[in-house]
């Protein structure tokens, strides 16, 4: 049983941990994880799962549960929000250039690029930070906080620092009886041993800036998470269907398969089918990223969440809902939280042990040299909230600004792994090529015409999802040609097509599964004197599929595919970052794998099966390197799995490349291999100079406190300084356009 259900409350990654391990005490839950991000948990349990039992859990940690239904969040609030705002526009039943310009805002609620606007908030808060710093430096230095302290009643300081730190004081305690320890313990330990010691104001000050950092937290983590709120916010609430010949506003929910859906101009589409009538530019921004719009007319594949700008679309309902690519996408950014990498899983486990650490240092520094202010200032400035805030806030950002640009990235620990691959390996039709292959030439084997070799290739090709299958197919029926229907398929993965067409048996595929394994002989070219045009069509890089009837081959069909024009700077921009391991993996003859390799400067394996490919990256890991496939989803399913990391190609419309990549690219773009890896780089890099500086600060810091140099109220003021400078940082990652390829450092 899975069930989920929004979690409202919840302001930093703390809290996040806090509500799962409350629902993991469940009985009968087998796993839980707490998504800031999305705000919602993910609850799976062995039985039913009984969701009133989640709901007071969720209570009893301190947050708020949004519904008890298990549809998770985007089906309740944020579906529930999208439709109220459709409603004051008029909904799904107007058109026009006004409702367009209208569904574009909500499309994209700010202009404005959120890590400049971030950047400009944490710098008023800084600046903040500073003018208070100032403030207690030199009224320490003065002595006005003394007269200040000795002036105020100590009662009422209390009161300040109570009233101050309320709601943080609040969680810890509700943490201490649950056995945890979160990051806001220690600062409350320092806040109540500066109270012990006498120092109100020092206490008074953590306070402030504790305040002042969960603040400046909650709103770097909010512009973090919006990425997936604004996809969430997309999603189709309503749809108009035809029904017995009448139009009729649904909710999406009642929406079926089969059903015809009518779209107007400026209207989302709500589902995933294929236009039966009608044509209209349509915007796919929120599937693939692209800015420019795309035409659709009958019979083409148009995507839920997508827009149809100019003209109007009458389409076939397939997916609904959350079995829509939208729907997937949304799911796999927002469960992308829950997949950490060892960096992060490293940051949680010193977290845990930091502060019965730093409680040692204090008590060393009474034992030894008895003073008990000095102890106070290492428990005041010891800060474990940049420790839990380094990893996860920057993958958080890098992950939404991806969705954003149409990069799908799975997990923090595929981010990790990406950023130090050493071999790249390739998939070709599809990938590097555009995959839309067209017949060349059309070759009869002793006899046998080219029209009966296309009549029999285009039926044995009928209910093939090859892009060769779709080839022959067209050209089959641009002369004509009619494909007759197969009373038996079946797909040979990495060799062909098998079929039965009236008392013949029908083979089409590879050289190897028509004519074996071995090479052409003299003996063979005389058989079959066409083989040698054949030869020659290989040589020239020409893709060849063969037919066999009755398992004596009749024919040939030749086929031109075209390199991406994009791949050859991509594939520069793979060498400029250092990956100079980039190898060629297809099901493909020699002959056209070699003169592909050749001119993009590739090594090459041709005539691989898709076992073969799996082979080819263990061999890789054996060897001790950190493999990256990337293929188009389908075929190379196998090998995307077993990679350390498999970038999906094109995943609009291919459920196989949502589950099978660790990362998708929603649209075939090959610039956008290089800018993933580059992303990957760049996160890490942000994660190991958070954890860096926080860590040099602390040990700094708790020096100075120990050796008595840092009074307790300068060292409270300096607390809170790693984190502003830790999402200061972090907020770097949540800019969405393309940036040139970092070279490895």
């Amino acid at each position: 049983m899975r069930a989920e259900f929004g979690i409202d409350g919840m302001d930093c990654h703390d809290c996040a941990r806090h509500v799962q391990a409350a629902i993991c005490k469940l009985p009968g839950v087998q796993r839980a994880d707490v998504l800031l991000g999305a705000e919602k948990a993910i609850v799976e349990a062995d039985t039913e799962i009984d969701r009133e039992a989640v709901a007071a859990a969720v209570r009893g940690a301190g947050y708020r549960i949004r519904n008890l239904d298990g549809r998770g969040p985007r089906d309740g609030r944020d579906a529930r929000q999208g439709e109220r705002r459709r409603a004051a526009r008029g909904g799904t039943a107007q058109a026009g250039a006004e409702h367009r310009e209208e569904t574009g805002a909500e499309r994209e609620p700010s202009r404005e690029d959120p890590a400049e606007f971030t950047r400009r908030v944490l710098t008023v808060v800084g600046l903040v930070f500073g003018i208070v710093l100032f403030v207690v430096v030199v009224g320490e230095w003065l002595g006005v906080i003394d007269r200040i302290t000795d002036e105020m009643p100590w009662p009422l300081g209390l009161a300040l620092v109570v009233a101050g730190g309320f709601p943080v004081f609040r969680n810890v305690l509700r943490a201490a009886v649950r056995g945890r320890v979160i990051s806001h313990t220690l600062m409350t330990v320092g806040t109540i041993a500066a109270i012990a010691v006498g120092e109100w104001a020092t206490a008074l000050v953590v306070v402030f800036f504790m305040r002042m950092g969960e603040y400046a937290e909650s709103f770097t983590t909010e512009k973090s998470r919006r990425a997936v709120r604004d996809l969430t916010a997309l999603a189709p609430a309503r749809a108009r269907v035809l029904r017995d010949g009448e139009e009729q506003d649904l909710p999406i929910d009642e929406v079926a398969s089969g059903d015809t859906v009518v779209v107007r101009p400026g209207e989302m589409i709500p589902v995933d089918g294929v236009v039966s009538a009608g044509r209209a530019t349509v915007d796919q921004a929120a599937i693939t990223g692209e800015s420019m719009p795309v035409e659709r007319g009958a019979g083409e594949k148009v995507y839920a969440a997508s827009y149809a700008t100019l003209g109007s679309l009458r389409i076939t309902a397939e997916q609904v809902g959350e079995s829509t690519v939208f729907g997937n996408v949304v799911r796999l950014v927002e469960e992308a939280e829950a997949k950490r990498g060892r960096v992060a899983r490293i940051a949680d486990r010193f977290s845990a042990y930091y502060l019965p650490v730093v409680l040692v240092i204090a008590a060393a520094v009474v034992l030894v040299r008895g003073d008990v202010l000095a102890a106070a200032a290492v428990l005041v400035v010891a800060c474990s909230c940049s420790f839990a805030l380094a990893t996860p806030i920057a993958i958080l950002a890098s992950i939404g600004a991806s969705a954003k640009r149409g990069i799908l990235i799975k997990g923090g620990s595929y981010l990790e792994r990406l950023a130090s691959v050493d071999v790249v390996l390739l998939d070709k039709t599809g990938t590097l090529t555009l995959g839309e292959p067209r017949v060349e030439q059309v070759l009869g084997f002793n006899g046998v015409d080219s029209h009966a070799v296309l009549e029999l290739a285009a039926g044995a090709e009928r209910y093939s999802e090859h892009p060769l299958a779709e080839a022959v197919r067209r050209h089959a029926a641009s002369l004509g040609v009619t494909a007759a229907e197969p009373a038996e398929f079946s797909a040979l993965p990495g060799r062909g097509v098998q079929a039965v067409i009236g008392s013949d048996e029908i083979l089409v595929g590879n050289r190897a599964a028509v004519l074996g394994a071995e090479p052409l002989t003299p003996e063979t070219m005389s058989a079959f004197a066409e083989l040698e045009r054949v030869r020659e069509l290989e040589d020239q890089g020409r893709t060849v599929v063969y037919v066999a009837r009755n398992g004596t081959a009749v024919g040939a069909v030749a086929f031109s595919d075209s390199v991406r024009p994009e791949v050859p700077d991509a594939l520069d921009g793979l060498r400029a970052l250092g990956l100079h391991e980039i190898e060629l993996l297809t099901g493909d003859n020699a002959a056209v794998a070699g003169r592909l390799a050749e001119d993009l400067g590739l090594r090459y394996r041709a005539e691989l099966l898709p076992e073969d490919k799996i082979t080819a990256v263990r061999d890789y890991q054996a060897a001790g390197k950190r493999v990256l496939m990337v293929g188009d989803g389908v075929n190379d399913a196998p090998a995307l799995a077993q990679a350390d990391v498999g970038l999906a190609m094109g995943a609009a419309g291919s459920e196989i490349a949502l589950q099978a990549g660790h990362m998708v690219l929603l649209r075939d773009d090959w610039a956008m291999v290089p800018e993933v890896v580059g992303i990957a780089r760049r996160t890490m890099r942000v994660i190991v100079g958070n954890i860096g500086f926080t860590t040099v600060y602390n040990i700094a810091g708790l020096s100075l406190a120990a050796l008595g140099f840092l009074p307790p109220i300068f060292a409270a003021a300096l607390q809170s300084l790693p984190d502003l400078g830790i999402l200061a940082n972090s907020s770097r990652l949540l800019r969405t356009r393309a940036g040139r390829p970092e070279t490895r450092g």
